[in-house]
């Protein structure tokens, strides 16, 4: 079992930046691929992000705005989103998984809301 724990949502202005943390407990967090996802309303699970040994992975869209880092010592993985815009807006959601190819399959933690306001 993993429980992970987001945390850094907020609401903030078009152009600004977050910071979003997810802590993990309960494996060993260094062998995980870890992914943030994102979900707006109305729309479809997103993947924004993940990280596994093998390197990072990025949504097209979102190359160049944000970035993904673990911090294995602290068994937290982070998205960092800079020049946020609207379309940004949504719940996201940490993932933890065996490999990149699992995490829709993987623990979730309970989501974190961004709110960008135009």
């Amino acid at each position: 079992q993993v429980q992970l724990v987001e945390s850094g949502g907020g609401v903030v202005q078009a152009g600004g930046s977050l910071r979003l943390s997810c802590a993990a407990s309960g494996r060993t967090f260094s062998s995980l691929a870890m992914g943030w996802f994102r979900q707006a309303p109305g729309k479809e699970r997103e993947l924004v992000a993940r990280i596994t040994w093998s390197g990072t992975y990025y949504a097209d869209s979102l190359k160049g705005r944000f970035t993904i880092s673990r911090d294995n010592a602290k068994n937290t993985v982070y998205l960092q989103m800079n020049s946020l815009k609207p379309e940004d807006t949504a719940v996201y959601y940490c993932a933890a998984a065996p490999s990149g190819s699992e995490l829709r399959r993987g623990y979730w933690g309970q989501g974190t809301q961004v709110t960008v306001s135009s």
